[in-house]
């Protein structure tokens, strides 16, 4: 067994195609699938099931597959680490940015990226905090920001900035509307809409609101919403009511901030953190990122001692 081969494997897997994975990896495809069938005959099982069409990795050969992952990326954590000691900080770092941080957040960190000019490519996508904690831990993602605590102990955190949740409240909700302030007596989850289940944001507004669910004979469409700003565009043109992230307030027209609603109370928030494997190693990598999201937010966000506002995600 060799890197190459596990390398080979890894490009099989992400193409689930053998020509495309010989094509990205710079050889022929008869050399890389001679190079696949020699690691399959030494560990003595089939890493992919190759009569189907894409090609599908085995049940054994997700693990492998997953390990491969783990192991290449430490290999090129070496380098990288060599190379941080004589102060060159360069390099891919392939960052996840979940959806209801990401369009508020990524413009404004693309933009502070390219102003520091550092010689380092970000590759972003946007997962849900569970799809982004299986990436990171297969090695697919080197880091994610997300809403923490997350409490696994294969994961590192480094908290970064803290945001309020605010109820965003329907002009039709009359007596809801005309107050300044809302209790936590006016968070009834039945008049409230929610995103899709897989959003770690859901759950924290369910937390927020966990003692205000009440019977009742009138009640919204059952709907979930794969964005805040769908959210937003529903109470807009319907009644009730949602939360929303401060950061989320920057992107309203100045009509919808009337709609703006702060909690009396209780101050609610939510922490945004770094989150990369544990045996991640490159600490000034780490450090540059997160200067750069700090940069990207408010200074008033950076206070730590707005953890004890924070609200739990699982």
């Amino acid at each position: 067994m060799n890197i190459q081969q596990l390398e080979y494997i890894i490009a099989v897997d992400t193409h689930r195609h053998f020509a495309k994975a010989a094509e990205a990896s710079f050889v022929t495809q008869p050399t890389l699938s001679m190079m696949i069938q020699k690691l399959e005959d030494e560990l003595g099982v089939k890493v992919f099931d190759r009569s189907q069409l894409p090609v599908q990795p085995t049940p054994i050969g997700i693990k492998i597959i997953n390990q491969a992952r783990v192991i290449v990326s430490q290999m090129k954590q070496i380098k990288e680490i060599i190379q941080e000691e004589k102060g060159v900080v360069k390099g891919t770092f392939k960052l996840g940015i979940i959806p209801t941080v990401s369009p508020y957040l990524l413009p404004k960190l693309m933009h502070r990226h390219e102003v520091n000019g550092y010689d380092i490519a970000l590759k972003i996508e946007e997962p849900t905090t569970w799809q982004a904690v299986d990436k990171i831990i297969s090695g697919t993602l080197d880091g994610a920001i997300l809403a923490t605590p997350l409490s696994n102990d294969k994961l590192r955190e480094y908290p970064i900035y803290y945001e309020k949740f605010y109820a965003y409240v329907s002009p039709q909700e009359t007596s809801l509307y005309a107050k300044k302030e809302l209790n936590e007596d006016d968070l009834n989850i039945n008049r409230l809409w929610l995103l899709e289940e897989a959003h770690c944001f859901r759950s924290q507004i369910i937390r927020i609101c966990n003692k205000r669910k009440r019977k009742s004979s009138h009640t919204l469409f059952s709907y979930e919403a794969g964005s805040i700003d769908t959210l937003i565009k529903i109470v807009d043109d319907n009644s009730g009511m949602t939360i929303i992230p401060e950061m989320a307030i920057e992107e309203l027209t100045e009509k919808q901030k009337q709609n703006v609603r702060p909690l009396r109370n209780i101050t609610p928030m939510r922490e945004i953190s770094l989150i990369t494997r544990n045996d991640f190693l490159r600490e000034k990598l780490i450090d540059i990122i997160i200067d750069e999201v700090k940069e990207s937010v408010p200074t008033e966000y950076l206070d730590p001692d707005q953890k004890k506002f924070v609200v739990d995600v699982i």
